[in-house]
């Protein structure tokens, strides 16, 4: 599998530290690392959750606090996700590709697309369509993600073999893709500015203070519609980036790709098969993923939106059930 770095995509832009508070210096480096040299894998899709390996876990709409939280906004993609934003556009992840007449699927309906605009400062693309969406996201536009719950949509793959350190259980490496959406939640921890073409984005921990619908992002959820609620309802507040990784049980190798919840005893780099280090100190290290910040280009996305169609910017309509 092809894999494409953050440092080659952004050659000799070091990321600048912006929200990692409270954490143990092999923390920090692995977040700084994963910015680096972290490794975009667009193949297969996955929702790692750490309460479950039931590959049926969340594979329906959240209820109760959860409901309308964003999956009935979330489309396929290419296989990926994306979800609309305007009566004629959806937001998906540039890196995922696509070209125009390709078609995005949402509850079984075709639109097809007609032209795209990428952000100059993000990871961020805009997709027109020629049939008109019955409702769409609104866009969180306050820089208030850290601290507050996410819920996050992926597409397909169950947890896979276990990664053990010293016998003791560590996290868990993907397999194989089913095609499913699933929802997973999680906490935003901070933010990260990842220089030209990745720009600002917000990253989640893989950690065992979450409840039991912890999650992760793996292989292939690139483009993940990202929900934060801010008090006035669930706001789409980004899309799925990238993830930390490779890991390792040996200093030599390529290592593997893992939704891990503390890294302790295994080994990291971002530049495998060279380079790895082995984690550890007092306190668990979980990895994570991150996603690119809605609310700071929440002005561009306007501005495209309401270019080809003024009306875009009133009430979003009625949820789909």
């Amino acid at each position: 599998m092809k894999t494409n770095s953050l440092a080659k995509l952004a050659p000799n832009r070091r990321p600048t530290e912006v929200g990692i508070v409270r954490f143990g210096q092999w923390r920090r480096r692995l977040l700084l690392a994963a910015l680096l040299g972290l490794a975009l894998r667009p193949g297969g899709r996955a929702v790692v959750f750490l309460s479950s390996g039931d590959p049926s876990f969340n594979t329906s709409a959240p209820t109760g606090a959860l409901a309308d939280s964003g999956w009935q906004w979330t489309g396929n993609w290419r296989g990926y996700q994306g979800a609309p934003i305007g009566p004629h556009h959806f937001l998906a992840a540039r890196h995922v590709g696509g070209s125009v007449g390709d078609e995005f699927i949402l509850d079984g309906v075709h639109y097809k697309t007609t032209a795209y605009t990428d952000d100059p400062l993000s990871d961020l693309r805009v997709w027109a369509t020629r049939e008109t969406f019955p409702s769409w996201a609104p866009l969180l536009r306050a820089p208030v993600e850290t601290g507050r719950g996410l819920v996050v949509f992926g597409r397909g793959m169950v947890r896979g073999a276990e990664v053990r350190a010293n016998n003791v259980l560590k996290g868990w490496q993907w397999a194989a893709s089913d095609g499913k959406l699933r929802w997973g939640q999680n906490t935003v921890v901070g933010y990260v500015n990842a220089g030209r073409n990745w720009g600002e984005l917000a990253y989640a921990l893989f950690d065992q203070a979450g409840g039991p619908n912890e999650a992760s992002l793996a292989t292939g959820d690139s483009s993940a519609p990202v929900f934060i609620n801010d008090g006035a309802g669930w706001k789409l507040a980004g899309v799925g980036a990238t993830v930390i990784g490779p890991f390792n049980t040996t200093n030599s190798g390529d290592g593997f790709p893992a939704s891990i919840f503390d890294g302790r005893g295994l080994y990291y780099t971002s530049t495998p098969p060279t380079g790895w280090t082995l984690l550890g100190g007092p306190s668990p290290i979980p990895a994570g993923f991150f996603f690119t910040r809605v609310s700071v280009r929440a002005a561009w996305i306007d501005r495209i939106v309401l270019a080809a169609e003024p009306a875009a910017g009133g009430p979003a309509g009625p949820p789909r059930f």
